[in-house]
């Protein structure tokens, strides 16, 4: 099965504490080109807004930036929150990616904010916040705007999203969730479905979640068979106990809230996030969100992976690995790409 897996990148670009924005993005775009000389098949960014440790405000920016630095790597959202936006607005934004970038291009569409609720008011300002209850209704017009299939009755039917007639092709759209909600709403549209289990879920729930996608599955013009993606935090070093001691910092930002730490100051460097005093109610905490984390050598990291794709059903696996030093970041896939065999550009 290890021969099958297809790995992707989801990348939160996040920012280290003493660091800039400039970095964490720039450090995005040789992220993605590293990516793509080890052999992963898809880049995908975040959209964050209002934080302190993730820089990726605009994940329609920066995928122009990432596919115009890479050759061949499909490059996409993970994703676009669409409650936000206006779903044409968003089909010719794409529309765009696509025309540069053909047959390269994901659209992964989320429900959650991605803010806190002053920055959801602020993104609709001065205008009232959109309804969630017509996130449905807006992925139906945005798949109508990309592929120029409104109904004729559709009140912006004349409308058309430039630039010029629909293509050939149009960006592959992902639905994203965390719950039963999204994989029911991706089965009736007949759309591919990726779960966040990185977000540090139940296992138990994204499992049925994929098997209640799979179930009520509507093939569409879109796609023939389900097809289910899992992203889950991952962190490979040389040494089980290196990858721990990387991957303190970013134990620690999961649960800043928690343990009064700051969560706009940036992830801490593992030097000062393995020094940090905890009190055995805050150690269990971590613990417990951090349960569902794959860190550990490659060999420990390939089976624990092999073991996710096992339970979900699925050959189609994201990775996420946020620390502190980019070094870490990078040899981090590196080592995940050579355990599973991958072959790369360089």
């Amino acid at each position: 099965m290890s021969k099958d897996i297809t790995l992707s990148v989801v990348d939160q670009s996040p920012m280290r504490k003493g660091g800039t924005p400039s970095e964490a993005l720039w450090e995005t775009v040789k992220l993605a080109q590293a990516a793509e000389s080890f052999g992963y098949t898809r880049y995908w960014v975040a959209e964050h807004h209002n934080s302190g440790s993730y820089t990726g405000t605009s994940p329609e920016v920066l995928i122009g930036q990432i596919a115009a630095n890479t050759r061949a790597i499909r490059v996409g959202s993970g994703g676009v929150m669409l409650t936000h936006y206006s779903a044409f607005k968003v089909a010719e934004q794409f529309r765009i990616l696509e025309t540069f970038f053909p047959g390269r291009i994901d659209l992964g569409i989320g429900r959650a904010p991605g803010s806190d609720q002053l920055a959801a008011a602020a993104l609709a300002h001065p205008r009232p916040q959109s309804d969630i209850n017509q996130f449905p209704q807006q992925i139906t017009d945005l798949l109508g705007f990309l592929a120029g299939t409104l109904n004729s009755d559709h009140p912006f039917a004349k409308l058309r999203a430039q630039p010029g007639p629909p293509p050939d092709s149009i960006p592959e759209v992902w639905l994203l969730g965390s719950t039963d909600y999204s994989a029911r709403l991706a089965a009736s549209l007949g759309l591919p479905f990726a779960f966040a289990e990185f977000f540090g879920n139940p296992e138990d729930r994204g499992v049925a979640a994929a098997e209640l996608y799979r179930k009520e599955f509507k093939p569409s013009r879109f796609l023939a068979e389900p097809k289910v993606n899992v992203a889950v935090q991952v962190m490979c070093a040389p040494t089980e106990e290196e990858a721990q001691f990387i991957a303190s910092g970013r134990n620690l930002g999961k649960g800043a809230s928690v343990l009064g730490l700051s969560e706009r100051q940036g992830m801490l460097s593992p030097e000062e996030a393995s020094a940090y005093p905890l009190t055995e109610e805050a150690r269990k905490y971590l613990q417990r969100i951090t349960r569902g984390f794959i860190d550990g050598d490659p060999q420990q990291v390939r089976e624990r992976i092999l073991k996710v794709a096992e339970r979900y059903s699925t050959t189609d696996i994201g990775i996420v690995t946020n620390c502190y030093y980019f070094e870490h970041r990078v040899r981090s896939y590196q080592l995940i790409a050579e355990a599973f065999g991958l072959t790369g550009s360089a």
